[in-house]
Order: structure tokens, then C-alpha cells, then sequence
């Protein structure tokens, strides 16, 4: 199976304002004069990992990475001002043109590949071909399979503790109650609610659970960022006119060369997103990986995305 390529440094970072209140942190790795490779981290709230730049060739490929509102390095940390779907789409082509690109590949997994189909969808103009893992059309069924009923019943044990900071008075809607805490101008509150938000998708995102994973998502400072906007997008239903907008516009994008990397037994982001998505998609090639669950990391998914990204370099 193919790994992740050899460590490397950025050879270009900067700070980009995007309005009066935010900057929005902006990455540059492999080759200045390579294929243009835009990557959409998850979350959203996620922010980047030096990880992300591994998963292609460096000689081939021009690797440009950002933090999303409010999260990572971009400033200030979890904020919710001006932090749509919309505001990101905008970032992501005001990235494009500042470095003065005409085309590039367009590369997301979970939440990132929800901001890839809305960027590509948005401006299919200046799309060559799409690589997505994890897919994630922020409808309604896949919120209410993670967060108020389905993952619960495969994981219960890590389901307890993410009721824990509930009434069961508040049961019958946890996405309001989880919202109604992580807005919350009581700390405490917030950071409880912040941590048991964060904790539930790392318990839930490997097929074998992974410590080190579970350890980064309690961090405080993560955890904060990434409950907070993940929740504020999902209590907002993505900020989409209608449930099931991606689907229904993926017609703008049929076109597009994809390729869709997606774990049979991935919790957060069901195999059934990425079926529908696949059929509505024609072009699209689907790799349903037999032992895997959400994470980019695990080793077959690993290996799907880095063939994607050498096939797509060549």
C-alpha cells in the first residue's frame, strides 16, 4: 500500500484578511510550479495538520492549505461572525486569485468535501478534477444519524458521555441543546459542552480507536474551535437553501473528473452520502474501502487517496 509521502516545510505562508475582523492563515508546499492542488480541511473547525501536505507528490504537485475561519491559525480562534458555507466559498476563489491561479484540482474530506462540492459547484470554471474522502452533504438524515440517533446505537458507551452534558429534559433536540451551550457566555459551560462535542466524532471516526486521536480532539484549545463552528454549521443546516442542495446541483459539476474515497464502515459520514452522490455523478469513481471508517489516516484509505492524487498528477 502506498504511505504518506516524506515530511516537508511550507516554502510559502502568509495571513490573509478577508474582512475588518478576520485573517485567514494560508499555506504553500512541494513544487512553486506544480499542478495547483487546493486542500479543504474537515470540521469545519478542524484546521490543518502538517500531515495534510503528504498526501502527494511534492516534485508534481503546488500544495495550497488554509486554516477556515476561526480556526487553526487563522484569527480570532472560534469565531462565528461572518462563518458560512458562503464566506468560505468566497475565501477559497479569493485564495485562487491572489496567487494567481487560473485552474487548480480541489482536494476535501468530511466537511471538506461538503466545501469542495459548494466551491466547485460555485465555480466549476476553475476546477480540473476533485479527490473527496469521506463524504458529507450536511442533509438533515446524516445530522440526525450522528447526533441524535444511529452512531448512538454502535457506540454507547462513547453516546453517554456525549449526553452527559444535557438534561434529558433537552434530549429530544441535542443539536439545539449542544448549540445553546457552545454560544454560551458561561466558560464552564462551554468548554464541558466543547469537550464532550469534540471527543464523541474522535471515539467514533477510526475503525480501531486511536488514543493519540482521542487525545487531540479533548485538547481545550481544539476542542473549542471545532464544537463550536461545527455545531453553529450544522444547527444552521450549512447555511443551504434547501436540504440536499449539493445533490441537487451536481449537475454543474458532471464534468469534473472525481474520485470518491469513502470507508464502508465510516460512522460520521455514512457510506450512503457518498452512493447517492456517486449515482447522481456519473463520472465520479467510487472506492468503497472494506476495512475502514472515517479517518484520512487509516492505512487503505491513505493508500485510495495518494493512487488518486499520482493518477490525477499524471
Amino acid at each position: 500500500m502506498r504511505t504518506l509521502y516524506p515530511p516537508l516545510e511550507p516554502f510559502d505562508t502568509f495571513f490573509l484578511p478577508v474582512n475588518p475582523l478576520q485573517t485567514v492563515y494560508v499555506e504553500q508546499a512541494g513544487n512553486p510550479n506544480g499542478i495547483p492542488v487546493i486542500f479543504i480541511h474537515g470540521g469545519p473547525g478542524g484546521g490543518l495538520e502538517a500531515n495534510h501536505r503528504r498526501y502527494f507528490d511534492p516534485n508534481k504537485w503546488r500544495i495550497i492549505l488554509f486554516d477556515q475561519r476561526g480556526c487553526g491559525k487563522s484569527t480570532p480562534h472560534g469565531s462565528l461572525e461572518e462563518n458560512t458555507t458562503w464566506d468560505l466559498v468566497a475565501d477559497i476563489e479569493y485564495i485562487r486569485q491572489k496567487l494567481q491561479i487560473e485552474k487548480w484540482h480541489v482536494f476535501g474530506g468530511s466537511w471538506g468535501s461538503t466545501l469542495a462540492l459548494a466551491y466547485a459547484q460555485s465555480h466549476p470554471e476553475c476546477v480540473t478534477g476533485m479527490i473527496l474522502r469521506g463524504i458529507f452533504l450536511l442533509r438533515k438524515q446524516e445530522i440526525d444519524w450522528f447526533y441524535q440517533y444511529g452512531a448512538s446505537e454502535i457506540y454507547p458507551d462513547a453516546w453517554e458521555d456525549f449526553l452527559a452534558p444535557i438534561p434529558k429534559a433537552e434530549h429530544g433536540n441535542l443539536l439545539e441543546a449542544y448549540h445553546k451551550r457552545l454560544t454560551s457566555a458561561d466558560l464552564i459551560v462551554l468548554k464541558d459542552a466543547a469537550k464532550a462535542w469534540s471527543l464523541w466524532e474522535g471515539r467514533t471516526s477510526k475503525l480501531i480507536p486511536d488514543a493519540k486521536m482521542i487525545e487531540n480532539f479533548a485538547d481545550e484549545i481544539f476542542s473549542y474551535a471545532f464544537a463550536r463552528i461545527e455545531c453553529h454549521y450544522f444547527y444552521h443546516k450549512g447555511f443551504f437553501n434547501e436540504d440536499g442542495w449539493l445533490l441537487q446541483n451536481v449537475h454543474r459539476i458532471a464534468h469534473i473528473p472525481s474520485v470518491i474515497v469513502q470507508g464502508r464502515y465510516d460512522m460520521p459520514c455514512p457510506v450512503r452520502s457518498a452512493w447517492d452522490l456517486h449515482r447522481a455523478w456519473p463520472k465520479s469513481e467510487l472506492k468503497i474501502i472494506a476495512n475502514a471508517g472515517h479517518s484520512a489516516s487509516e492505512p487503505e484509505i491513505t493508500d485510495a487517496l495518494i493512487t488518486a492524487t499520482d493518477a490525477f498528477a499524471t
